[in-house]
């Protein structure tokens, strides 16, 4: 499995809004970036509420990732 070339998305739907962040691997922190510049815009619906969950999924989803990783380790040093 080859984690650090694949194309990622979250996506959050509030109200009538729809948001969608599509990044590769590997660009996280720029994400997480933009959620904290979006949240702190008044002029947009998406809060610190929204970034915290969109980085709790990115969070849980690298946490998946490493376990595979990991997995995968074990079964070729076994």
């Amino acid at each position: 499995m080859d984690t650090m070339s694949e194309l990622r998305q979250l996506s959050l739907v509030k109200g009538e809004e729809r948001f969608v962040f599509r990044y590769q691997t590997g660009q996280e922190s720029q994400v997480i970036d933009a959620f904290a510049s979006m949240a702190g815009d008044q002029d947009s619906c998406f809060d610190w509420f929204d970034a915290a969950v969109l980085s709790y999924q990115m969070g849980r989803r690298i946490e998946t990732d490493l376990d595979q990783i990991a997995l995968s380790s074990e079964r070729q040093e076994g």
